[in-house]
């Protein structure tokens, strides 16, 4: 690591959004390019930068600083170059000139502190003058607050994103309550502000961060999918992460219920502790809901009838799938739910059927782009995500946003199909169901075994165990589907049952590997050579499916091995080193989180703009098109040729994506998966996750590993606990309306 010293000479390229800078520095004896995050800063000004000089392979020797000090002007001729570069607004060359002419080295004092005497300079009035002294001091500020908080060891990202956010706030609350940065500072989180905390001189038993603890094992717990913790849990959680007795966390858990910081409510034996927003938020889904479900249509059997003529002649309805389009279409709130194999795609192509013959308008949805574009695919009819269908607009973060329609601007349509509901979570339904008005149908079709979502609650199970909607039940395998062996064999496992892998199938497989090395060759050969050409696919649409995200057989393990033999580098292909990770261009790469900030836009061959658009959602898949390393930009392609521009300082967005967690392919199908399996923890190790795996596959299953696994997970009946109530909120709200 080296220092240099000098002033900015001139600014190349400056992203305000993440603070990268490209600026020319002039030191006593030379001219350096320079790059890095930079903030409060600008021409004319001092800097002392820590780094590394690096050789661009475009740009030549340029110096990469990682940290930087601001060293203000003092001297007149400092001064004036900084004034003179168009820093302060209203104040140019000639007139800095003359204002460094008439108060020398107290320039920037009598700016700050007396803005009153710049008008004595002729052609500045005394508005002009007042402009000038307030813009001195908002960059002063800023600079005083960036030095301030670089003593906590906070980066100059953060210190930014929390004098923006702050102000001059800052000093109070640094000195009594560091933790409202994890409240409050998107990207901060508990154990962040508690070392922030700790270098403040912050009490380890101090109110603020027993409190900011409690809350933060909460929010902690609605990220594993939980909406409330029982209250014994969250206590020994909180008492655990902040390493204090368990009677301090009660004392201070009880305040936070009084000041209804968090809401606890009795059922049973126990007492749950919920978020006000997630426990309004399940409330509000049972209300409209319950709301929703009326009779759109009471003529059942003229439906019935209407629904036989429609039927395709070579795959006609049976008794349960003629019935679950009959309460679907006369009923506001209907569940349509099976395994694979099961005809829920054959029961959508009839629900479309009749809605276009009566004239009713329609829209299809699910919750990720994949799920939209197989949708699509099955229908012949345009899906889209149900985020785009409410027409996601994005607020002033990456994570702020609000919908297009909502309870004061609904979707006008007859009716509404959602597919994937499994993966639908508790807020994206809320806002759904915001947009929908009595009178509509919302038909929602899914598959309660596969993996619940990623996010908050458990919703198609809670809908369907509250027993207050009308719900299809599908469990007969047709015909056609049963000459898969895919499909068959997760329905075996669905019931308990050891599926046949015996290799005689053409579509399920069983490689039985027991040493690590041996089995991360043969991923690397059935992923790059063996099962593009078996199902005629292209490398990249084979995907490796895996339980775990650390280990040898985890994601973080395997996507490196992958990479290199499926993208190896090359002279032709850009590539760079980003928080530990090595992206290529070429790389298979996936978005790990929502963000309804981002730009996405599709361009022709020359360049033009044909469409653009906002919001890039978690388990969307694409292809890195470009690495730009001086604007440091990496260009991704994603499905729709929707082109998305990421700053090098967003990365940590993306990851690698030749290998997937099979939690985070749900939703999706591919031509061909692989399956590593050896061994793992009990509780991630069940048949629901098994089952989920194998019917992610459109032609072939491959699972590599052990067969005495493969039996356990199958034997292994049990899901990991979800605490969601959304079910006991519909009931409750459904006999309240019984007794009026």
């Amino acid at each position: 690591m080296e220092n240099i010293s000098g002033y900015i000479e001139h600014i190349v390229f400056s992203n305000k959004d993440n603070g990268y800078t490209v600026f020319t520095l002039t030191t006593d004896t030379e001219e350096i390019t320079c790059v890095g995050d930079l903030h409060a800063a600008g021409e004319g000004m001092g800097v002392i930068l820590s780094g590394t000089y690096v050789t661009h392979p475009v740009y030549g020797r340029q110096f990469s600083f990682s940290s930087y000090e601001l060293n203000m002007a003092d001297d007149e001729v400092s001064i004036l170059r900084y004034l003179s570069s168009g820093a302060v607004k209203g104040v140019g060359p000639a007139r800095a000139k003359k204002i460094v002419e008439a108060f020398g080295t107290d320039t920037f004092r009598v700016m700050e502190e007396e803005p009153e005497m710049l008008s004595k300079i002729k052609g500045i009035t005394p508005r002009l003058a007042q402009e000038i002294g307030a813009a001195v001091t908002e960059g002063h500020d800023l600079r005083k607050a960036m030095v301030f908080l670089q003593k906590f060891g906070i980066s100059n990202n953060l210190a930014n994103k929390i004098y923006k956010r702050f102000g001059s706030e800052i000093y109070e609350i640094m000195q009594k309550n560091p933790y409202r940065l994890a409240e409050e500072i998107e990207g901060v989180g508990f154990r962040t502000a508690d070392e922030i905390a700790v270098n403040a001189g912050i009490e380890r038993e101090s109110v603020y961060r027993i409190r900011s603890g409690i809350l933060y094992a909460l929010s902690s717990a609605v990220s594993e999918g939980h909406v409330y913790l029982p209250k014994e849990t969250l206590i020994s959680r909180a008492a655990q992460l902040l390493e204090l007795p368990e009677d301090l966390i009660e004392d201070q858990m009880n305040e936070l219920m009084m000041e209804r910081k968090i809401i606890s409510k009795r059922s049973d034996d126990e007492v749950r502790v919920y978020s006000p927003a997630f426990y309004n938020m399940e409330i509000a889904c049972a209300r409209m809901l319950l709301d929703l479900d009326v009779a759109v249509d009471p003529f059942t059997e003229r439906i019935r009838e209407r629904v036989i003529k429609l039927e395709d002649s070579e795959t006609p309805l049976d008794d349960k799938q003629r019935d679950a389009v009959v309460a679907a279409l006369s009923s506001g709130v209907s569940i349509i739910t099976g395994g694979p194999g099961t005809g829920k795609t054959t029961i959508i192509n009839v629900l479309i059927r009749y809605l276009r013959l009566t004239g009713d308008e329609f829209v299809l949805a699910a919750p990720t782009g994949r799920a939209a574009k197989r949708m699509t695919e099955t229908t012949g009819y345009e899906s889209s995500t149900i985020q785009r269908l409410l027409g996601v607009t994005p607020g002033n973060s990456e994570r702020a946003f609000s919908y297009e329609y909502n309870e004061d601007n609904p979707l006008e349509v007859d009716a509404i199909i959602i597919d994937e509901m499994s993966m639908v979570d508790l807020p994206l339904f809320r806002a759904l169901l915001g947009a929908v008005v009595a009178g509509t149908r919302l038909i929602m079709v899914g598959d309660t075994n596969q993996l619940p979502s990623v996010g908050p609650g458990s919703v198609l199970k809670d809908i369907i165990a509250s027993g207050c909607f009308k719900v299809a039940r599908l469990d007969r395998i047709f015909r056609q589907s049963m000459e898969s062996d895919i499909i068959v064999g997760a329905h075996m496992i669905n019931a308990g049952k050891m599926p046949k892998l015996d290799n005689k199938s053409k579509d399920l497989f069983m490689l039985k590997r027991a040493d690590t090395e041996k089995l991360l060759q043969t991923i690397v050969l059935l992923a790059g050579e063996k099962l593009p050409s078996y199902v005629e696919a292209k490398p990249f649409d084979i995907q490796v499916l895996t339980p775990m995200r650390k280990g040898q057989l985890g994601v973080e393990n395997l996507n490196p091995i992958l990479q290199k033999y499926l993208n190896p580098p090359s002279a032709k292909k850009k590539e760079k080193e980003i928080a530990g990770t090595l992206y290529r261009e070429g790389d298979k790469v996936m978005q790990i989180r929502n963000n309804y900030q981002l730009e996405w836009e599709v361009t022709s061959k020359y360049g033009i703009v044909a469409d653009k658009g906002v919001g890039i959602f978690n388990g969307d898949m694409g292809i890195i098109d470009r690495i730009d390393e001086f604007s440091e930009i990496v260009e991704v392609i994603y499905e729709e040729d929707h082109r998305v521009r990421y700053p090098f300082a967003n990365m940590d967005e993306l990851e690698l994506a030749y290998a997937v967690t099979i939690h985070k392919s749900q939703g999706s199908e591919y031509p061909a998966v692989v399956i590593p399996l050896l061994s793992g923890p009990r509780q991630l190790f069940n048949r629901n996750l098994l089952y989920t795996a194998v019917t992610r596959a459109r032609k072939c299953v491959c699972i590599v590993g052990s067969i005495a696994t493969v039996e356990t997970m199958v034997e292994n009946a049990d899901e990991l606990k979800r605490y969601t109530s959304l079910d006991e909120a519909i009931i409750e709200l459904r006999q309240i309306e019984d007794l009026r």
